[in-house]
């Protein structure tokens, strides 16, 4: 590893080893911070598999509802038994904190009275479209759910990423860095220590001769 520029004083040695001690606590805390989302990112990708495979499950079946209502039924009667909507729902969009991420967290409200009839009469209409169209309302919650674990992996991954880039450039660049920087200084004030050691011992030394040395 390259040598940066220091100077070789206690004071800069003594800044460098505080410097060190803070990094190495914030190494281990971001470590720790990675395996806890890479954790919960592990969990959710396994709940998103999960609840993806049902939902298109569940979408296949009501597609092919509809595809056999189409086939059974008039155009203009499928399409006038679908035209009004038989509930109003809305859905509100916040945020939750994992791990200091901010992932979505989304929720269905329907509006007015809970009603399980639809829009339409049974006199025209084919058992398939009224059993897709109650599929479709089934799943709707699975969707919002799917789409709200999605965005949250995407996030998740998305920090993790930062965090391992913080990490490894702390654990293989600026950590190395700081503890070649003081074993240099160390060893440059060995040497200063040994080199004034030896000034002294041959100036008393001098002074030790002349003292001995005849008038």
């Amino acid at each position: 590893m390259a040598q940066t520029r220091v100077n070789p004083t206690r004071m800069e040695l003594t800044r460098l080893k505080r410097s060190l001690a803070t990094a190495v606590r914030g190494h281990k805390l971001l470590k720790d911070k990675r395996d806890e989302m890479m954790r919960q990112f592990i969990g959710l990708i396994r709940k998103n598999k999960e609840l993806r495979e049902d939902v298109e499950r569940e979408l296949q079946s009501a597609l092919k509802g509809f595809v056999i209502a189409r086939g059974t039924m008039p155009a203009e009667t499928l399409e006038e038994a679908i035209l009004y909507p038989a509930r109003q729902i809305t859905v509100e969009a916040g945020l939750q904190n994992v791990m200091s991420v901010e992932v979505p967290k989304l929720q269905l409200q329907e509006l007015g009275e809970k009603s399980g009839a639809l829009p339409y009469g049974f006199a025209f209409t084919s058992a398939e479209l009224d059993g897709a169209i109650a599929t479709m309302a089934e799943i709707l919650p699975k969707m919002l759910q799917l789409a709200e674990i999605e965005k949250s992996c995407n996030r998740l991954a998305d920090e993790i990423e930062k965090t391992r880039r913080r990490v490894n450039a702390l654990e293989y660049v600026m950590i190395p860095q700081m503890e070649e920087n003081i074993r240099y200084i160390t060893m440059k004030l060995d040497e200063n220590e040994r080199g004034s050691l030896t000034r002294l011992m041959k100036v008393k030394s001098m002074i030790a001769q002349r003292q001995e040395a005849p008038v």
